[in-house]
């Protein structure tokens, strides 16, 4: 695991801000300016996700923003591209998002000796299988990134499994269903996390619908940190290439939040 990794949650009781935007949306120029943005807000980690076609996972206001962004002809080059110009400037902690078809056919080792290469971190891939993850994490492995493991809440029955070989932290999904803004998160996350911490003491990060500072103090308050992706990608949407100062006022004021936990 990288240093940068290890600093994401570096501290004890430190609550992490992790943040999402899509690769190219609305251009790789607005999306290098948002990161760099967002790390002055106080962001701890940022995602960025490769375009995909059929992004299983996302709701309409991500999927939108792939499509935006495949129109507007970004590609897996143009994403790590945007890391290299990111790394000019930056050693602000990186994650892909993505899927498996994209990682597949670009060839694993290519990926993530691109990855070492740039600085990518770490890699979240929501459609691969727990059971199918081996075939990814050995290359990801070799070459020094992490790939996080996600827990959903119909995953009670695997926590202790998926949570022992957790690498970097792991992604607890707050709700069912894909991404998006929820008005309110009814899981039992504290009892999930409790499930985690009797196997495991890596960090854990609770994503999917939350987007009001309440809502990520509230899950700072049972876990380690909160991720924010379709909040900020809807501001993205709204403002486009005017974006990175909205992003980061509204960034400052999530890390504000979980910072008071």
């Amino acid at each position: 695991m990288s240093n940068r990794l290890k600093k994401v949650f570096d501290t004890p009781n430190k609550k992490a801000f992790i943040a999402f935007l899509t690769a190219g949306d609305p251009t790789a120029d607005c999306t290098v300016e948002c990161i760099l943005e967002m790390e002055r807000a106080g962001a701890d980690l940022v995602e960025i996700g490769i375009p995909f076609s059929d992004p299983t996972a996302e709701g309409v206001v991500i999927q939108d923003a792939n499509i935006r962004a495949l129109k507007n002809g970004m590609t897996t080059d143009g994403a790590f591209e945007i890391v290299r110009r990111v790394r000019e400037k930056s050693q602000i902690p990186l994650a892909f998002m993505t899927y498996a078809n994209p990682v597949f056919h670009y060839g694993y080792d290519r990926f993530f000796a691109k990855c070492r290469e740039l600085g990518v971190d770490a890699i979240i891939v929501p459609d691969m299988p727990f059971e199918e993850k081996r075939e990814m994490e050995e290359p990801a492995n070799a070459h020094d990134v992490a790939v996080i493991s996600m827990i959903a809440p119909t995953s009670e029955s695997r926590i202790r499994e998926i949570a022992s070989e957790a690498k970097g932290f792991l992604y607890v999904v707050s709700s069912m269903g894909v991404t998006g803004v929820r008005s309110e998160i009814r899981t039992d996350l504290g009892a999930i996390v409790e499930s985690i911490r009797k196997v495991t003491d890596i960090p854990c990060a609770v994503g999917f619908g939350i987007s009001t500072p309440e809502q990520a103090k509230a899950m700072a308050e049972v876990s380690d940190g909160a991720i924010v992706g379709s909040a900020i990608v809807k501001i993205i949407a709204k403002y486009g290439e005017k974006a990175a100062p909205e992003v980061y006022r509204y960034v400052k004021s999530m890390k504000d939040a979980v910072a008071q936990v």
